[in-house]
């Protein structure tokens, strides 16, 4: 069992969690679902060691560990929420161009139809 990670180990990890959350656009209820637990961030960590057992059936033990270490401090939790902030902006301005370029795209190919 993992009981100390050093800081730039929490950092990582939580930074991995955020770029997770953020792909799949889950960014702005993560965000909302972590501020409202914040101060059971404890708890929380503490509920992860107790399903370890089954968890780590499908996570890397390891990490799983790591990550629950990780979630009891504050801090952690703070530079989760920011990555998750930045992340989530990010792969939002990523989308809304994407939308722009196929919207874009799409006049093209109609202003192609009607020449012909």
């Amino acid at each position: 069992m993992i009981v100390e990670i050093s800081k730039e180990e929490a950092q990582e990890l939580m930074d991995k969690a955020a770029r997770f959350i953020a792909e799949r656009r889950m960014g702005s209820p993560a965000l909302m679902f972590i501020e409202s637990v914040r101060p059971l961030h404890f708890i929380a960590s503490q509920f992860l060691y107790m399903i370890a057992p089954f968890a780590e059936l499908i996570f890397n033990p390891q990490e799983y560990q790591k990550f629950a270490c990780a979630i009891e401090k504050d801090e952690n939790i703070k530079f989760l929420l920011e990555k998750l902030d930045e992340y989530d902006s990010e792969f939002h301005q990523k989308w809304k161009e994407e939308k722009r370029k196929i919207k874009e795209l799409k006049n093209k190919k109609k202003a192609l139809k009607k020449m012909k």
